[in-house]
């Protein structure tokens, strides 16, 4: 069983008549400046430093840029972490690389099965080819046309399965296991999660005295390999967890201790979207490094993408908005402080940029 956890931490940012979820800051097993660190999280860091080894020669080192002007009235020095530039367009390369590099000559040979919408297929596509391995990546019939296009041209085939990302997930986990071939979770992977905490070793590298990192949350692989690394390495750092509020599965289930079946809506963070695999590794993970949770809404996430755009001329994705926009409706809770958001990928779908304008 995962350890229960953060049910009874559900605290206010500010008060509202409006939903409480909406507003709420979980308190984490791990709060930021605990000078002690869970064993689990400790070994977890040192997988993330002994990747960061490992996928140096295939994976970008993305830069930081200081975002002046974002929310200047805040008085707050706010640095983007543009893995957008990741090859691929997202982090996801990280996680797959990783993943990719441990395996055996005789699970090479056979080739991997992955399950992803998008980013995640991406990585793994792309890291199977450098590899030079066969992939097959399985995605829901929801999947955005031109992601599902960029998984194939590299080289990985793909099988549509359900409607929900987690049908997928769990179809492909069952191909994997009959056929004989390694299946590489978007987030159910120690291996993975290390992976992509490998961001966290640049950043920290990058901006000395860190008070804040904004992270949007799906799985948990992200935020679960870059907290475990921050809380190993600079645990004064407050890691702040970001989900939109049409697709909350990882925050109600830490909320529980247990992973639940959460209703959805349909959201523009297409990349975080969908429900968790029994049994995650990430929940108990997330339970100990998350220290304040932020829950968005879908005009808030557009607003975020339309002034990152405005400011920046970029286009970034909706989970990496939804970070975002998490800073924004509590930058004056960081008056005077130096905080990151990770920019989680670019790969915007047709559906949303039509909704970007």
């Amino acid at each position: 069983m995962l350890a229960r956890c953060g049910a009874d931490y559900l605290r206010p940012i500010q008060s509202s008549p409006r939903s409480m979820r909406a507003r709420g800051t979980i308190k984490a097993m791990n709060p930021a400046g605990r000078k002690t660190v869970p064993n689990a999280i400790a070994n977890l860091a040192a997988k993330v430093r002994e990747a960061a080894e490992r996928i140096r020669p295939i994976v970008v080192e993305t830069p930081v840029e200081n975002m002046d002007g974002l929310a200047a009235d805040s008085g707050t020095e706010v640095f983007f972490k543009l893995e957008n530039l990741q090859k691929t367009g997202s982090f996801k390369l990280r996680g797959a690389s990783n993943k990719i590099l441990f395996l055996s000559p005789e699970q090479a040979a056979r080739g991997v099965i992955a399950a992803s919408n998008g980013n995640h297929g991406l990585g793994v596509a792309a890291a199977a080819r450098t590899a030079g391995i066969a992939a097959e990546v399985y995605v829901s019939n929801h999947v955005s046309p031109s992601k599902a296009r960029r998984i194939e041209e590299y080289g990985a085939h793909i099988k549509r399965v359900g409607n929900d990302p987690l049908e997928a997930e769990l179809a492909a986990r069952a191909a994997a296991s009959e056929q004989g071939k390694v299946f590489i979770s978007p987030y159910n992977d120690v291996e993975v999660m290390a992976g992509q905490g490998t961001i966290a070793v640049e950043l920290l590298r990058q901006i000395l005295h860190l008070d804040a990192l904004f992270v949007a949350v799906g799985g948990g692989g992200l935020i679960g390999g870059i907290g475990a690394y921050t809380k190993s390495t600079s645990p004064k750092t407050e890691v702040v967890g970001c989900w939109p509020e049409n697709s909350p599965v990882l925050y109600e289930s830490i909320k529980t201790g247990r992973i639940l079946d959460v209703h959805e809506e349909p959201t523009l963070s297409e990349s975080t979207a969908g429900g968790l695999e029994p049994g995650s590794v990430t929940l108990e993970v997330c339970s100990q490094i998350i220290d304040s949770s932020v829950l968005v809404s879908e005009a808030e996430i557009l607003d975020a993408m339309r002034r990152v755009r405005a400011l920046k001329g970029w286009i970034i994705e909706g989970a990496a908005a939804v970070a975002v926009a998490a800073f924004l409706k509590n930058a004056e809770r960081y008056r005077g402080k130096r905080v990151a958001v990770v920019i989680c990928g670019a790969n915007v779908s047709e559906k949303v940029l039509s909704a970007l304008g």
